[in-house]
């Protein structure tokens, strides 16, 4: 593990974002790598170096545990890095670069999983009537693509890659850790088993180029907020010819005028007046489904019930049928009376006689039993 500070190799800021941190990587390992500055050692320490920082730092739980503890967060066996550490990207990939050659038969190395291309992320903002029909959208994505020229393959036309001579060809190399053996990527040719003596100008021997990429994506109907939509291949294509990552979709919904949702279940409030809710009778609600869904409201309703309408809720996702709509009853005091509307509720006033409220009648007879205990 190296000693000098992780962002200085980088030459970032601190507070840089991922996509400043790929590119300084890019940059500067293009620099120092190898492969155009063979039988120089200082190169390949300065590739082995910022091939370490770049794996800490664009993986946010080792970057935060760096920022926190510096490199103490990986000594020690608190981490994954190490002089020529790669991306591995999750344990099933580390088991199969320490126990692939057992497991292999001997074969293990060349078009392994370190040449794949990056995964890539791309957050997507919907409204809820989206979310309940579904939407074709069009999306930009900055990503890399095959270089045309070499044809992905990194050498510059009319010449090929010769074989690796670190790792004579497999694409990993062995270390003796104690009693055991652990095989890494190859960090010459990483793990692709060829050297490119005479890169591609275009490409700079990476066999890929960044663009932007236009795709056209469906979006189902009944997705939530945090779906995650994947799309094969659609991601950053593989280092020499290797393997595209995949796109990942991640869906977020935006507030709604009226509606809130949980699941499948549509939940709105929804205010009526203080005679509706005395006499009951109908209202009639306007749904996600583009219908009038007709609500009966019962004599004597209160604040805060809920009444619900089956099958007008959210489609099911990848599935049949809908959630249910929910309306939670608000029932509004008029603040504005005419003279006559006035006169009406005074009439009733004086007709009262408790009953008609036995909730209010209840609670004030409590109050009257504790004060008379007490003053007792």
């Amino acid at each position: 593990m190296v000693d000098t500070d992780y962002y200085e190799l980088l030459q970032v800021e601190r507070s840089a974002d991922e996509r400043a941190i790929k590119s300084a990587y890019r940059r500067i390992a293009m620099e120092c790598h190898p492969d155009r500055n063979p039988g120089c050692k200082d190169s390949e320490t300065r590739f082995k170096a910022v091939s370490e920082a770049y794996d800490c730092l664009k993986d946010p739980q080792k970057r935060a545990a760096y920022d926190r503890f510096g490199h103490a967060a990986f000594k020690n066996g608190g981490g994954f890095g190490g002089a020529g550490a790669q991306d591995f990207g999750s344990f099933s990939d580390i088991f199969e670069n320490i126990f692939g050659e057992f497991m292999n038969g001997g074969q293990a190395g060349r078009g392994g999983n370190v040449l794949r291309g990056s995964d890539l992320r791309y957050d997507l903002e919907i409204g809820l009537d989206d979310a309940f029909h579904g939407k074709q959208v069009d999306l930009r994505v900055d990503t890399t693509i095959a270089c045309q020229p070499c044809g992905g393959g990194g050498a510059k036309a009319g010449t090929s890659a010769r074989t690796c001579a670190t790792c004579q060809g497999r694409g990993q190399v062995r270390d003796r850790q104690g009693f055991f053996v652990v095989e890494r990527v190859c960090p010459s040719c990483r793990g692709a088993g060829q050297t490119i003596a005479d890169p591609c100008e275009r490409c700079r021997g990476e066999g890929r180029v960044e663009t932007q990429k236009s795709l056209e994506v469906r979006i189902p109907p009944g997705v939530d907020e945090g779906t995650r939509i994947r799309l094969t291949a659609e991601g950053e294509a593989g280092v020499r010819g290797g393997p595209a990552g995949d796109l990942y979709i991640f869906v977020h919904l935006k507030r709604h005028s009226i509606f809130q949702r949980d699941g499948n279940t549509l939940f709105a409030r929804c205010p009526i007046s203080i005679t509706t809710a005395a006499l009951g009778g109908a209202i009639e609600v306007p749904g996600l489904d583009r219908q009038k869904h007709e609500i009966r409201i019962p004599a004597g309703i209160q604040s805060g019930k809920q009444l619900r309408q089956r099958g007008a809720g959210m489609p099911v996702l990848n599935g049949r049928g809908h959630g249910d709509m929910v309306i939670q009853v608000e029932v509004e005091t008029p603040t504005k009376l005419s003279a006559r509307q006035r006169e009406l509720l005074e009439e009733f006033r004086k007709t009262e006689t408790g009953d008609e409220c036995p909730n209010s009648q209840s609670f004030f007879g409590k109050l009257k039993a504790l004060w008379e205990e007490r003053a007792g």
